[in-house]
């Protein structure tokens, strides 16, 4: 194994000022799940997000998605709509409520759910007396879905569309940006995402009711009464104050950061110019616009891309295969699956890339070296 200084796939980035918020939690004795910097990054992110939707800050992702079900409703026997080329909170939380997910293939263009497939599956449900609760998309390593096209399908059928934007704080659509088009969107600050707050997330709500309700959920359910009294089951899904802090902070570099991961994408684009056996996951048209959170690849086999990953890997760079689809994991591969192969392909010749806004020059020539050197090998 090399000596050299190990080269992430995608680590935090702080941008200063978040010990500055941190220190005034402490100085103040907010050590909680509430106080001035929960409720400040709220309002942050509703300015940055341009929206008059309501933000709720929490513990994780994973949290808002399984908040966004029970808030939709869904229960022990219901069905949902889940894309199958994701990682798995995305589909874990349905399982928490006992019900049955249902994953979607993907479309070649932006690796997200195919609108085809989508309607299909809702089709055949409806078809077999069960018709889906809720229909979770992903944007996929910060690339947008076909918003128009799986939209105008939910509307259809009307079924409540949870946008899970985990990936893609900074990227938009038309111009609007990407979590504020679902009847939930899902916002994620693990420490790998574009920002952090070193483990939380958020939950994009359509009013401020809406919002009380899953507040009122995420702070185990207390009932509006003297002592500790509870009518409906709860959960420990609040934000911490001194994580928000943090959150406050990475959000005065949002920008700089998509900027950076941008410019990332670039730097691999040129790189893989001359190569026309592989391509790389990029906008489809002027309505798409990516926060690149990760830049993602497609090799012409599955030992092609091995090949790649274990010469980065020598060089102790760290790259990663694209999420394995769940309808291939063990856990999930029981429930039914509607599609062709895309995801699958996807899966078995595709590959994640360092994509970090604090990469530097060095960083990204020791990179640039390792992949010349294995695809001219």
């Amino acid at each position: 194994m090399t000596n050299k200084t190990k080269i992430w796939l995608s680590s935090p980035h702080m941008g200063g000022n978040e010990q500055k918020y941190i220190q005034e939690a402490f100085n103040n004795n907010w050590i909680a799940p509430l106080g001035p910097n929960v409720t400040g990054l709220e309002e942050d992110l509703k300015n940055y997000l341009n929206t008059t939707k309501e933000i709720a800050a929490l513990s994780s992702g994973t949290a808002a998605i399984h908040l966004s079900l029970i808030l939709l409703g869904v229960k022990t026997g219901d069905e949902v709509l889940c894309q199958s080329l994701t990682f798995s909170a995305s589909a874990n939380p349905i399982i928490y409520q006992g019900a049955t997910p249902i994953f979607i293939d993907s479309e070649n263009e932006t690796w997200n759910m195919c609108p085809n497939a989508l309607e299909e599956a809702i089709i055949d449900r409806i078809n077999q007396g069960k018709k889906p609760k809720a229909i979770i998309a992903v944007h996929l390593y910060g690339m947008p879905f076909n918003v128009d096209a799986i939209t105008s399908v939910a509307i259809k059928y009307d079924i409540p569309l949870i946008e899970d934007s985990a990936e893609a704080l900074g990227s938009t659509y038309n111009g609007k940006k990407c979590g504020t088009f679902g009847t939930f969107g899902i916002l994620s600050f693990n420490g790998n995402k574009i920002i952090t707050t070193s483990g939380g997330g958020a939950l994009v709500c359509s009013d401020k009711h809406v919002k009380d309700k899953a507040v009122f959920f995420a702070t185990q359910s207390r009932d509006n009464a003297p002592h500790y009294q509870h009518s409906e089951i709860g959960y420990n899904y609040r934000m911490s104050n001194v994580c928000a802090g943090i959150g406050r902070g990475q959000m005065e570099v949002i920008d700089l950061r998509v900027a950076q991961r941008r410019k990332m994408q670039a730097f691999y684009k040129e790189l893989f110019d001359s190569y026309s056996e592989i391509s790389i996951l990029n906008e489809p048209s002027k309505e798409y616009f990516s926060n690149h959170w990760l830049t993602a690849i497609l090799m012409k086999s599955e030992k092609q891309r091995e090949d790649l990953r274990l010469a980065l890997e020598k060089e102790n760079i760290e790259s990663r295969p694209i999420w394995k689809p769940m309808h291939l994991q063990p856990v999930f591969e029981k429930y039914p699956y509607y599609g062709k192969k895309n995801a699958e392909t996807i899966f078995q010749n595709g590959l994640c890339l360092p994509s970090g806004s604090n990469l530097n020059e060095e960083d990204k020539e020791r990179i640039k070296k390792a992949i010349i050197l294995q695809l001219n090998n």
